[in-house]
């Protein structure tokens, strides 16, 4: 069963599915169901729908992934019971659970499999969801801990600042400065972790030195911890390399602009938890400074916010709306998703008891992440939800892994629910 699945799932990683480039994929999956006979329906978001039968239950999944490294060139291997990628994201988020889903359509079960697409930029495809769902209960696959029961998870909005700066004189020394090759991190469930920001280090080395900037670029994703950072710039005085900063002396002139207010901005910027819910031992409010782009002057600064409730949700938009005007810039916020309100009802008590059977134990959860049950279920009134996973650590990043006996273990709980619906 599991070296089936794992099977699959290194036949996802061939395909290239990166966020906005995994029609491949999608082409893939129609395939894969029709010839296993199963109704394919796709949607002008390019979300799927494949059924068979009159199913009460739905297994839900995203079919992209965040590509990091040299993904979407994908090297696995495995070491010391779990899997990684070389020098790239796994993809295990959420292509572990379409592997399992395949071996389920391998078996031809009477069920639903809801395949969204770019939920990794912004929850787009399940923002878009239409189809006629005819299941009562939903089981989401990407959850990231072995052994427990998600029935909440945090909103989300991406915030946006944007404004441009006049040139001025360059100053006497100039110089490429970079921070690189940080761990990264999930700007949701590794927020409270401690995993440095690379801009928020740059940003941090330069505060209060006289230099202004020719370029700023940093981060990689908006929902990835940034690892990279790198600026040219004019300085009155000479700079020095640090623990984490390299500094390397140029001799070509470059041409510079005010800077001031946006070095200002990254180092006020309050990067990680801002507020804790001790409800559920986790963040309940925060933000990830997560990509810059200074060029020619014209400045873009993008991060993504995230709370457990619309409230806390609204405060911390609010918030870093307002400091973004206080400076000058010009803010907005896009991609803006619900919360999923913590329920235990009877989908998720079963799910529970599934879980117990397999692993022995089981915990209800909430997640400091976004999950498609919170804007599926607003569509779906009817039906109940939960969701698992197998245990994934250090998502959309080069550090991903997956835990090897968690796959199975996991998938026994699916089987089971099945078999109760």
């Amino acid at each position: 069963m599991q070296e089936k699945i794992i099977e699959h799932f290194i036949s996802l990683t061939k395909i290239p599915h990166c966020s906005k480039d995994a029609d491949k994929l999608l082409s893939f999956l129609e395939d894969f169901a029709k010839e296993r006979e199963y109704k394919v329906q796709i949607d002008e978001t390019k979300n799927i729908l494949i059924s068979k039968g009159t199913p009460k239950l739905a297994l839900q999944a995203h079919y992209d992934m965040v590509c990091m490294g040299k993904a979407p060139t994908i090297e696995t291997y495995i070491e010391e019971g779990w899997m990684y990628a070389k020098e790239s994201s796994l993809g295990s988020d959420n292509g572990m659970a379409i592997a399992m889903m395949m071996l389920l359509m391998d078996r031809g079960e009477a069920l639903e499999f809801v395949i969204t697409a770019d939920e990794e930029i912004g929850l787009v495809g399940a923002d878009a969801l239409a189809f006629d769902v005819q299941s009562d209960y939903m089981l989401n696959l990407d959850f990231e801990d072995e052994a427990e029961v998600c029935i909440g998870c945090a909103g989300g909005a991406d915030l946006l600042a944007t404004q441009t700066f006049q040139e001025v004189s360059p100053l006497k020394y100039n110089y490429r400065v970079s921070v690189s090759d940080l761990k990264g991190g999930h700007s949701g469930v590794d927020i409270d972790k401690g995993i440095p920001n690379a801009i928020k280090e740059l940003a941090s080395y330069l505060e209060g030195k006289d230099v202004v900037l020719s370029s700023f670029n940093g981060g990689e994703r908006r929902n990835s911890i940034p690892a990279n950072a790198v600026a040219l710039l004019s300085s009155k005085e000479e700079l020095e390399s640090t623990e984490m900063v390299y500094v390397e002396k140029l001799e070509e002139p470059l041409s510079v602009y005010e800077s001031g207010k946006f070095l200002e901005l990254l180092n006020r910027f309050e990067h990680g938890v801002n507020s804790y819910n001790d409800e559920f031992d986790l963040p309940d409010t925060s933000v990830n400074l997560a990509i810059v782009s200074f060029k020619e002057g014209k400045v873009i600064v993008e991060s993504s916010a995230r709370a457990m409730s619309a409230e806390g949700l609204d405060e911390i938009c609010s918030k870093n709306l307002t400091l973004f005007s206080e400076l000058g810039f010009e803010g907005s916020d896009e991609y803006k998703y619900p919360s999923w309100k913590p329920e235990v009802n009877e989908f998720s008590k079963e799910v529970g008891e599934s879980m117990k059977k397999v692993f022995g134990h089981s915990e209800y959860k909430a997640i400091h992440a976004g999950l498609e049950c919170g804007l599926i279920s607003e569509k779906y009134s009817h039906m109940k939800f939960a969701s698992i996973g197998p245990t994934i650590m250090y998502p959309h990043s080069t550090r991903e892994k997956i835990k090897l006996d968690s796959i199975a273990k996991t998938f026994e709980v699916v089987e089971d629910i099945v078999s109760k619906l």
